[in-house]
């Protein structure tokens, strides 16, 4: 689906404690986030007008700031009510949110102490991310060369927007071989993500995905954890080798943005969208429309 430019569109977009018009939501060229990469985001799925789990998402940003080393200036229950009134603002029905907090442009430095905190939440209409018959049939990944860095060489536990530096290599790379995705290695050599959402795989009538100890552990994959427990899937949590996903009978990826999304091959091993991906679709789809939601998004 090809979006209109985001920097050319009617509407608002909240700013730092204000609604601005879209296109009056700027930043100055010498921000400290933009030349050293001091920022972090969440995104966020909009369903029949609500917020799916918005304040573990707003509790995550807060969590992403303190991993950087700085503090966001608003609270959770500020960001949650000024989404909520975004959302309501924009009119969105199915869509997508944006929050993003970075540091401002006071100084120039690698030391980012002493610049401001700034934070905006963008929302607009994105009902997929893949076409209809990708999300039927599944998409192709291929392995990139670029790896998910060692926990104590880079910030993994945040959502930061330096991390995702390596994910528009593999993902353009990914993209110019011909795959819908890429399917990154961790720095052990242990397959470990795709480009913006979680691994997993399924053998027989197990559910495996790798263990998240260096990379984000997505709210929609610690949802579909649960949902595959209630649904009495066994579960197993491991490190995967790369020579392993050819005894896999299924596979697919979960995310925000990607919500459960079958795959169909990665490199030259290929597998089915099976019974076991199916449930675990519809069992998202499910909760996802559910009036067990509230406008928080925690559910119930």
């Amino acid at each position: 689906m090809t979006l209109p430019s985001l920097d050319d569109r009617d509407g608002v977009i909240w700013l730092d404690g204000q609604f601005v018009p879209w296109r009056d939501a700027r930043l100055h060229v010498l921000t400290h986030g933009l030349h050293y990469g001091g920022g972090v985001f969440e995104g966020e799925r909009v369903y029949d007008g609500h917020v799916f789990k918005l304040t573990e998402h707003t509790r995550r940003l807060h969590e992403s700031a303190r991993e950087l080393g700085f503090h966001l200036p608003f609270s959770i229950e500020e960001l949650d009510a000024a989404t909520l009134e975004l959302v309501d603002r924009q009119g969105i029905g199915n869509g997508y949110v944006r929050p993003v907090a970075w540091r401002g442009s006071e100084q120039i430095s690698v030391s980012g102490a002493g610049a401001s905190v700034h934070v905006a939440i963008a929302t607009w209409e994105w009902p997929h991310v893949f076409s209809a018959e990708a999300k039927e049939q599944g998409i192709r990944l291929g392995t990139s060369r670029w790896r998910r860095p060692a926990p104590d060489t880079a910030p993994v536990r945040a959502k930061a927007a330096s991390l995702y530096n390596i994910c528009t290599l593999a993902r353009d790379a990914a993209d110019e071989a011909g795959f819908d995705d890429a399917l990154l290695l961790d720095y052990r050599g242990h397959v470990a993500e795709a480009t913006g959402a979680n691994l997993f795989l399924v053998a027989g009538d197990e559910l495996h995905t790798p263990t998240a100890d260096c990379f984000l552990a997505g709210i929609t994959r610690r949802t579909v954890l649960d949902l595959a427990r209630e649904l009495g899937i066994p579960v197993v949590e491991r490190h995967i080798l790369p020579e392993e996903l050819g005894d896999f009978d299924e596979c697919f990826l979960t995310g925000t943005a990607y919500e459960v999304q079958p795959v169909r091959a990665i490199d030259q091993h290929e597998y089915r969208v099976g019974k076991t991906t199916t449930s675990l679709v519809e069992a998202y789809t499910r909760l996802v429309h559910s009036r067990g939601v509230d406008r928080m998004g925690d559910a119930h």
